[in-house]
């Protein structure tokens, strides 16, 4: 049977998406390894023993040409699903929030997802209104019951080079997410509050003046997301920087890959509706 990138990432790599192989995350090596090629012996942290006798079956499937056009997407989303799929989803309201209901024979579980309501059953995920998720988003919500976290917020927020083995994820989240986002709003901190605002945003300046514009996002019930954002001082020479914090809590309910991919989501949905609003006006 032919390893996919999933196959590698779990029975081989490390997880520690420490950067040394020189890829953001161990998930990105492995789906370099099968698909281009890159040795096992790039990682640093495998053991000899598994590199021979791994590097072998991969070679003998580099000849025959498998997987070399597979859509690494769907591989995480198969290994995503099935990660989920022995938990029981009638406890899923105690554990990450949300509303559990049955429906004849049919259990269902609804999640606020931003100022969206999804439906999760046995099968599949879906928006409320039938449409579909993405293939990341259904692995982020995947990964978000298979941790199987419990925990509240509690209030104590952290970066997320605050968090073990994230040092490549402390550049994805500079480049990805912050950079933009400073980029976009630098000189508009109301369309920043409005496009926050849209999406169920909350302004806490007046009550945590940590910044000058401190926002909060719920995107999932149990996943608070705080944003901090300093203008500009032209006077005092400071370029404009933002921050985005995690309740310390975060790490019981999502990995850091899907952590970067839930912030991406946020800058994502930022920009598109301050953009939308420019358009419109």
């Amino acid at each position: 049977m032919a390893l996919s990138p999933v196959d590698v990432y779990k029975d081989i790599l490390p997880k520690t998406n420490c950067g040394d192989c020189s890829f953001p995350s161990c998930l990105a090596f492995a789906s370099m390894v099968v698909k281009e090629k890159v040795p096992l012996i790039r990682c640093p942290h495998i053991d000899p023993v598994l590199i021979k006798k791994y590097q072998e079956i991969l070679n003998k499937q580099y000849i025959e040409g498998k997987y070399a056009k597979r859509d690494m997407s769907k591989d995480a989303l198969e290994w995503s699903k099935g990660r989920a799929s022995s938990i029981n989803i009638k406890g899923l309201d105690e554990r990450i929030g949300g509303d559990f209901y049955k429906n004849g024979d049919s259990y269902f579980f609804e999640l606020r997802y931003f100022k969206d309501t999804i439906v999760i059953d046995k099968e599949d995920i879906l928006y409320k209104n039938g449409s579909s998720l993405n293939v990341w988003e259904q692995v982020l919500i995947y990964n978000h019951i298979a941790k199987n976290g419990k925990s509240k917020p509690v209030g104590k927020w952290k970066a997320i080079e605050e968090f073990p083995n994230s040092v490549s994820k402390t550049v994805a989240m500079r480049d990805s997410v912050e950079i933009p986002l400073i980029e976009r709003f630098d000189g508009h901190i109301e369309e920043l509050i409005d496009a926050a605002e849209h999406i169920g945003g909350v302004n806490i300046t007046e009550k945590e003046r940590l910044a000058d514009l401190v926002l909060i996002f719920s995107p999932l019930p149990r996943i608070p997301i705080m944003l901090l954002f300093w203008e500009q001082d032209k006077e005092e020479g400071f370029d404009a920087r933002l921050k985005i914090l995690f309740d310390e809590t975060i790490i019981e309910h999502l990995d850091l890959e899907s952590i970067v991919f839930l912030s991406e989501k946020l800058r994502q949905l930022l920009c598109e509706w301050a953009s939308k609003k420019g358009l419109m006006e």
